[in-house]
């Protein structure tokens, strides 16, 4: 009798267990690169339809308010998948440096709470992944034609076909293979849209007949703004936007500083392949140049080529999520699958005159934030409490039942996801540092603080320059209010945030610039 009621204990054990680990919910993460909500057409005035994209928000949440910790690819992953902000995961910028994969991160932490980790695509932190049962990434930046691809043993391989195709395949391959009686968690990360938008060949004519309508801050002067006077993000420039490599406006024999790059790119196509892409391009090479377009004449036609290419890359880009979606809508497996929606970072879609990304200004710092929640949370449409990119790791973490490390630094979005009142106890303040100067583009280190109306950022190094905003009065970061009387007591409010915000994240920026 004794060992028969033991027998029914185990058993009573192995069944409560066995529901926990079917309650628990899969994650699947998709990260693109570079993808700006200025071009998802759920966050509105898109110039582009993103239907799959928008099917996602429209059954299930879209944040108004998301933001990463440092604007730049590499940096972003380091932050999101370790939840601690650059200086604390050691991942500050992309010309110096190896992410420390010896380190705590959220998908070893995920392994150890009994999920199956996976990771297809671009990874960008120089060493090889650690904390994931499988693994297939790009080398470096990857490339948009037959990619190459390093698997888990440490060979490199060359794929045929388009790489945002292939990152997709690989990840529906792995989610028909998995063990089903564990849940997973699968990060499905894009090269789209990341420079130079070569896009698919079904979608070259995409886009060509749409001209796009000039953001309100492109001729933007940035007076009062040293920093932004002296960045290389300007589509104007012919150093900073390269006719070839950014707009496709070139001819054999052309030289600048990346057709060399350019070339190689193209001549990864088979033969058959890139003669079809250069008859194309050579079209709109010979129309371009027929046009002898001058001064700001030639800087709104590069604008539109860069607009077009980088609008067919989001295309595919939204048909493959669509074609993930599908799968797991198949496979009966959406209500128990929380789906996120995100990118590395915001992107510079003509405002302010730029391209690229790195500021603390709203387009860069700002990032597109979607989910498709599992059973079981409750909220639904707009959620507009401020959230950040090291909020990602504690979040999957306590969906997955397991412990947040106290050094995490971010928050949980748990309470938010399933419709929590979070009245003074969310938080009020983001706190952001950029490292990479020189550079690429050039854009000045600093760091910074914004709350849900201002903005204050200090550039350093080789300047000292402040700069303050109200979001409210002037959402476009026009108008440089820093040192004017009126705000005096409002500035050094944010300044005694700020240090706030660097004691609580132990970043002792400002103590190091005081003892120089």
């Amino acid at each position: 009798m004794q060992r028969f009621s033991t027998l029914v204990s185990l058993f009573s054990v192995a069944t409560q267990l066995m529901a926990q680990e079917t309650q628990r919910p899969n994650i699947v993460y998709i990260m693109t690169d570079d993808h700006t909500a200025q071009m998802m057409s759920c966050y509105g005035h898109s110039p582009v339809q993103t239907p799959n994209l928008d099917r996602i928000a429209e059954e299930g949440v879209i944040f108004s308010e998301s933001f990463v910790a440092n604007s730049l690819s590499g940096p972003s992953r380091a932050c999101m998948i370790t939840g601690k902000h650059s200086h604390k995961n050691g991942f500050t910028n992309n010309e110096h440096g190896i992410f420390d994969g010896s380190q705590q991160t959220m998908p070893k932490l995920m392994q150890q709470a009994g999920y199956q980790t996976a990771l297809i695509g671009k990874w960008h932190l120089v060493s090889l992944p650690t904390g994931f049962d499988h693994w297939e990434i790009l080398p470096g930046q990857g490339d948009y034609y037959n990619p190459d691809f390093i698997t888990m043993d440490g060979k490199q391989h060359t794929e045929h076909g388009y790489c945002t195709d292939i990152v997709t395949d690989k990840s529906i391959a792995w989610l028909e293979q998995r063990d089903t009686s564990r849940p997973f968690i699968l990060f499905v990360h894009h090269k789209a849209c990341h420079r130079p938008w070569l896009p698919d060949f079904k979608d070259f004519r995409t886009y060509e007949d749409k001209t796009f309508p000039l953001p309100e801050t492109f001729w933007d002067k940035w007076e009062g703004r040293e920093a932004a006077q002296q960045q290389e993000m300007s589509i104007a420039s012919a150093h900073d936007m390269d006719l070839a490599y950014d707009c496709k406006i070139y001819s054999k024999g052309d030289q600048s500083r990346l057709t060399e790059n350019y070339e190689r790119m193209v001549n990864r196509l088979e033969p058959a392949d890139r003669q079809t892409y250069w008859q194309f391009y050579d079209s709109i090479t010979t129309d371009f140049r027929s046009r002898h377009y001058e001064g700001d004449a030639l800087t709104e036609a590069k604008f539109q080529r860069y607009m077009r290419d980088y609008a067919k890359v989001t295309k595919s880009l939204d048909e493959n999520v669509g074609r993930l979606m599908q799968y797991l809508r198949d496979h009966g497996m959406l209500e128990n699958t929380l789906v996120v929606y995100t990118s590395d970072q915001g992107f510079y879609m003509g405002e302010h005159g730029w391209f690229d990304k790195r500021f603390m200004y709203e387009e860069s710092f700002h990032t597109p934030l979607i989910m498709r929640l599992p059973d079981g949370y409750r909220r639904r449409g707009w959620v507009k409490e401020m959230v950040q990119n090291i909020d990602y790791a504690p979040t999957f973490l306590d969906m997955a039942g397991a412990p947040i490390p106290a050094d995490i630094q971010g928050r949980s979005l748990v309470p938010l996801l399933k419709g929590k009142k979070t009245e003074g106890k969310w938080r009020d303040a983001l706190y952001y540092h950029f490292y990479e100067f020189p550079a690429e583009h050039m854009v000045k280190r600093h760091y910074g603080i914004r709350t849900k109306r201002w903005k204050l950022i200090h550039f350093y190094n080789d300047n000292d320059q402040w700069e303050l905003y109200d979001l409210k009065n002037d959402p476009n970061e026009l108008h440089n209010l820093y040192g004017q009387p009126r705000y005096a007591k409002q500035q050094a409010r944010l300044h005694e945030q700020l240090r706030q915000l660097q004691k609580e994240y132990d970043d002792d920026i400002e103590a190091q610039l005081q003892r120089r």
